[in-house]
């Protein structure tokens, strides 16, 4: 009898696995996982973590350095700037004296005194007077004037000097532009000395602003100017007013 009873209790205390009675508790972390959207949820949190990071380098890597010079305005101060000379040492082991970052253009003759500019920088916004003032005249053909030219009252030849530290980089004779030497500056600056003679640079040579690079002299192109210098500005290739960056005479 007792072992029938016992029996009896242990099938009545075994688990049963009928229907609708649940054989062990589903978890919270179970329950959240079987919502539609938390994945969906999971990806785009994800995807916004991923994106802010991208952004937060794109926008470290994308600032500017302090110390680099936004435009000629920055690089060709107003006068003052004095010490704007650097030094390195050049191939045959002497100090060759350098651009450094703010030194002002300077008008590309000896005696600025002794000059004018008798034909202007053709300007874009210019007036209708300003653009014909500006116009230079070969034959039947008329071209915009890309620099300044400077030439004295009485026609005479005076010295051409570099209006910038640099680099020779170009001389050429030109059929029409007469003798022409480029300097390359820092900064991305490049100035063009045309309607020369008597060059006194070699290509490659490294010189100090003011010094002697040439004697002005005549052209074909702009012969009714008579012996005169052309100069020209270039900022990143680009064409600028040589005056707008000349101290005022």
């Amino acid at each position: 009898m007792n072992e029938q009873n016992q029996k009896n209790k242990s099938h009545e205390e075994s688990p049963k696995k009928g229907l609708g009675e649940p054989i062990a508790p589903v978890s919270a972390w179970k329950r959240l996982l079987s919502k539609r959207w938390v994945y969906p949820a999971a990806y785009v949190a994800a995807a916004a973590i991923i994106l802010t990071l991208v952004w937060v380098y794109q926008d470290a890597a994308q600032k500017p350095m302090e110390s680099t010079p936004a435009s000629v305005t920055d690089s060709l101060n107003l006068p003052g700037n004095s010490d704007a000379l650097g030094q390195e040492d050049g191939k045959d082991g002497a100090a060759v004296e350098t651009l450094a970052s703010y030194e002002d253009l300077a008008w590309p003759v000896a005696k600025v005194a002794d000059v004018a500019i008798v034909k202007p920088f053709y300007e874009k916004d210019g007036s209708a007077e300003d653009h014909q003032a500006a116009l230079v005249q070969y034959k039947d053909t008329f071209t915009p004037n890309t620099g300044i030219d400077l030439a004295r009252g009485d026609d005479k030849s005076f010295e051409v000097t570099a209006a910038l530290s640099g680099k020779v980089t170009r001389i050429e004779e030109h059929p029409l532009l007469g003798y022409v030497v480029e300097i390359t500056h820092a900064n991305n600056l490049k100035t063009v000395y045309e309607s020369l003679s008597d060059v006194k640079v070699k290509q490659n040579a490294e010189v100090k602003q003011g010094d002697s690079i040439a004697t002005s002299g005549h052209n074909e192109q702009e012969k009714e100017l008579g012996n005169h210098v052309h100069f020209a500005v270039y900022e990143n290739n680009e064409l600028i007013n040589p005056t707008s960056v000349l101290p005022k005479k």
